[in-house]
């Protein structure tokens, strides 16, 4: 662009020169050239300038259109909610006009209604009420099992851990006593030194009288039959049996409290597959648990339920 603008100038001062024209009017005629030149420069510049704001403004332009088409979607999505919850208010206010008449003509809440809902209110307490009486039963037995477990391992405290378990399952107070500790294999007869073990039982369940005894006799898998045992039901039964005669006859345990029974082989705690196993399954316990005729009046609804 500036080489042409060269060319130009040349062209035009040697056609100046060629018609004698005076170096003034020459130098003139230059400067006039030269503010034109800066001239269309700046006017340039500003078509440059007018081009871009342009641009942007078609930018803008473009962006707010696409604003404009969103706020109108929601603006229709707007109005679309607001005729449907103007139809759901005249849908209420035709079902509460309709609810009024109702209650208008068949006079809903009368004397017999609120009758019927003050003893609905009252049996509500009552059953609150029974609520709160059988949680704390529950928990006085809670707390008699923990009394129980403690004083038992306290007094057993110099028994093998092996024949004696003491654990509480369910409310219940479980006393596993080993098979060798207390019989000799095959047989139903107390051993001199299990005894002693039975007394130290006896005398912590004598001191809470308001609970009742089951002993139930367990055995392994191994069949016996022999001329006083049939077969290993006779074993666990006989075996509870004799368990309960010490703590009758020696111990002075209420028989009333007390009942026998045997389990023969069809609770095992442990596999039969292994001998360490049938010798945990060969096993007496005695299970301290409440009164079955206190235990079931304690679930007895409230009266006037």
């Amino acid at each position: 662009m500036k080489l042409m603008n060269q060319w130009a100038i040349l062209a035009f001062a040697g056609l100046l020169l060629s018609s004698c024209v005076s170096k003034k009017e020459f130098t003139s005629l230059k400067g006039r050239y030269d503010q034109l030149e800066l001239e269309k420069e700046r006017m340039a510049g500003q078509l440059d300038n007018c081009n871009n704001e342009r641009d942007r403004l078609r930018s803008e332009l473009a962006t707010r259109s696409d604003q404009l088409s969103r706020t109108q979607a929601e603006l229709d999505l707007e109005k679309r909610r607001n005729q449907s919850l103007e139809e759901q208010v005249d849908y209420f206010k035709d079902n509460n006009s309709s609810l009024l008449d109702q209650l208008s003509n068949l006079s809903v809440i009368n004397k017999t209604g609120a009758e019927s809902i003050k003893k609905s209110l009252e049996a509500i307490r009552s059953q609150n009420s029974y609520i709160q009486d059988l949680n704390s039963s529950i928990q006085r037995k809670d707390s008699v099992a923990l009394a129980l477990v403690m004083n038992l391992k306290r007094s057993l405290s110099d028994v093998n851990d092996e024949d004696v378990q003491i654990e509480v399952k369910k409310g219940v107070v479980y006393i596993s006593l080993s098979d060798k500790m207390l019989f000799k294999s095959g047989s139903a007869e107390i051993n001199s030194g299990a005894a002693e073990v039975l007394g130290k039982i006896a005398k912590v369940v004598n001191d809470h009288r308001e609970l009742d005894i089951l002993v139930e006799g367990h055995t392994d898998n191994v069949p016996i039959k022999t001329d006083c045992m049939k077969d290993n039901w006779d074993l666990s039964s006989a075996r509870a049996t004799a368990v309960i005669r010490v703590l009758q006859w020696r111990h002075g345990v209420a028989p009333e409290r007390m009942t026998a029974g045997g389990r023969a082989q069809y609770v095992p705690k442990a596999d039969n597959d292994t001998k360490a196993g049938r010798s945990l399954n060969r096993r007496t316990e005695i299970l301290i648990l409440p009164k079955l005729d206190q235990f079931f009046k304690l679930l007895e609804a409230p009266a006037g339920e």
